[in-house]
């Protein structure tokens, strides 16, 4: 296969799954993974698509991200019962994180004032728990992602390094079964990818129309998390289907 045609061949493949990895494109174009790194980095020059870490990812018909006001109505009630639910994880003295997401915003506007320290990359959590005497806050800096008024990038990410939480709270653009959490851009992706591995315990807060969505950017796989919150609307198939991948299911 010549370059030019191995070249087309990444593009198609990464724009047809939206995102793809360095080992598979070596095995599905039989060439070393040094190789392919180096046609990815000539191909995202070239702007045909965008390097991510450990593949590439498609710049075709990305996903904006929605605004947070949209977010903030958008399943609304289902959000305010899975935040009640989650808020009765936490234990005094606990360290966890909270992320964008318009639920664990809803977590922060209940959460009673006890000895906490919260870590989050969200302003407007941050803003609810500044009332709160008891609650310690830290927030990570970053680049202001003003549609979800959230912290991301490399100073966001770099700054989860030096910490550890006892437990983290996080919701997603999408979960499927078989392809995991997904989100609907690269940037909120990379820092709840980050979340993930920091906690003890991963708690996913998703109400029941992210399930079966599959959205641009993976974030992690269903093993690394630990307990869904979500509402009544599941079906009994996917309940029992979650149930054997050993997750902890609870739905409001």
């Amino acid at each position: 296969m010549l370059a030019q045609e191995r070249y087309d061949k990444i593009v198609q493949l990464v724009n047809e799954r939206g995102s793809i990895r360095v080992t598979e494109l070596s095995e599905l174009c039989q060439v070393t993974e040094e190789t392919i790194r180096r046609d990815l980095d000539r191909l995202e020059q070239a702007g045909r698509l965008r390097r991510s870490h450990g593949g590439a990812v498609s710049v075709k018909d990305q996903q904006p991200e929605i605004p947070y006001f949209e977010r903030e109505i958008a399943q609304a009630d289902e959000k305010k019962r899975i935040a009640k639910e989650a808020i009765k994880l936490i234990q005094p003295k606990d360290r966890i994180l909270l992320d964008a997401s318009t639920t664990a915003w809803y977590m922060a506007a209940s959460m009673p004032d006890i000895p906490l320290t919260v870590l989050t990359n969200s302003i407007k959590v941050a803003m609810e728990l500044s009332s709160k005497e008891k609650i310690e806050v830290i927030s990570t800096g970053g680049i202001l992602a003003s549609r979800s008024l959230s912290y991301v990038g490399p100073l966001a990410e770099r700054s989860l390094d030096a910490y550890h939480v006892d437990k983290a709270f996080f919701s997603c653009k999408g979960v499927h079964l078989e392809r995991g959490i997904s989100e609907s851009n690269e940037l909120q992706a990379r820092i709840k990818h980050k979340m993930v591995g920091m906690a003890d315990q991963v708690i996913l807060l998703a109400d029941s129309s992210k399930f079966g969505v599959q959205a641009f950017t993976h974030v992690a796989d269903l093993s690394d998390v630990n307990t869904i919150i979500t509402d009544g609307r599941l079906s009994p198939e996917l309940l029992t289907q979650l149930s054997d991948k050993q997750i902890t299911v609870t739905t409001v």
